[in-house]
This record gives structure tokens, C-alpha cells and sequence, in this order.
């Protein structure tokens, strides 16, 4: 009997393009990585006040159309929910109790999607029994969205 399976070179000798993480979710990582050394040199009095500046930062650096929403979505979470510390997640702004996060923002130009993303962890108390959406598009805040949004996060806050 003879072998007839073929061996599988990696990409790199068989000239194919590796499809894994893109330029994007790279640059995502490595920003996070500089994050938790950022924290960890941090004392905790100074978390809650350098992530709120860290994270105006990154709202200010933002395009436009993003940068709008995420002030308004910045501004939403500090009302609902205080408890919340502002921190950066992967280059983005998010929010977390106990350091862990609970909701964050995804801008669409930094990913080159088309919308803006609000999304929920784990640990978010949103659950509805065996189904229940964690991530949500926005594309622009209505006064009616932004009261729902406020009710996500007041749910999710706990």
C-alpha cells in the first residue's frame, strides 16, 4: 500500500497568504499588550483617573463620525453607570468593573468596518435566558437610542 497523502507546506513555502489576523487586529493586540504593562506600572489610586484621560485621549484622536459617538456613548456611561472605570481595551475605549470589562466601543475606522460597534462582556448582566445580543452597530445616537443604550449599560453595570 502506498502513501498517497501529501504534505502541507506553510504559507510561506508554498506562496500562499496566510489569512490569519489583519494589519488591524495586530495592531489591536500589540496595543493592548502596552496597555497591561501600562496598568500594571499604575498604582490603583491612579487607575480610575489615568484610564478616564487615557481614554478622552483615544476619543480625541478619532475620526469625526466615530469620535462623536464615542463621546456620546462616554458621556451616557458616566451618568448610568459611575461605578464603571474608563479604560482603554485593545486600543478602545471601555468600561469595567473590578477591572474587569463590561462594555466597550469599537470604532468603525479603526477596524474599516462600516459602523461603530457597542459591545458587552461576559461579565455584563444582560443575560436573557438562552439568547441574547452582546455586540450592537450604531450608526448614529437618537435621543430614543441613546435612552435604550443608557438601559443596556444600567442593566449591564449590575
Amino acid at each position: 500500500m502506498t502513501n498517497t497523502r501529501k504534505t502541507t507546506g506553510s504559507a510561506a513555502t508554498t506562496g500562499e497568504k496566510f489569512d490569519g489576523f489583519s494589519a488591524e487586529e495586530r495592531e489591536a493586540m500589540k496595543e493592548h499588550a502596552r496597555e497591561l504593562k501600562t496598568s500594571a506600572r499604575r498604582g490603583p489610586r491612579a487607575a480610575k483617573a489615568d484610564g478616564e484621560s487615557d481614554v478622552l485621549a483615544k476619543i480625541a484622536a478619532m475620526q469625526d463620525g466615530d469620535r462623536v459617538l464615542a463621546e456620546r456613548l462616554h458621556r451616557i456611561v458616566a451618568a448610568v453607570a459611575p461605578d464603571l472605570s474608563p479604560k482603554l481595551w485593545y486600543g478602545m475605549p471601555a468600561y469595567a468593573r473590578n477591572g474587569k470589562v463590561v462594555c466597550f466601543f469599537q470604532s468603525a475606522q479603526k477596524f474599516k468596518t462600516r459602523y461603530a460597534t457597542l459591545g458587552f462582556s461576559d461579565q455584563a448582566h444582560l443575560d436573557e435566558g438562552t439568547l441574547w445580543p452582546t455586540t450592537y452597530a450604531l450608526t448614529e445616537l437618537t435621543a430614543e437610542t441613546e435612552a435604550r443604550i443608557g438601559e443596556l449599560v444600567r442593566r449591564a453595570a449590575g
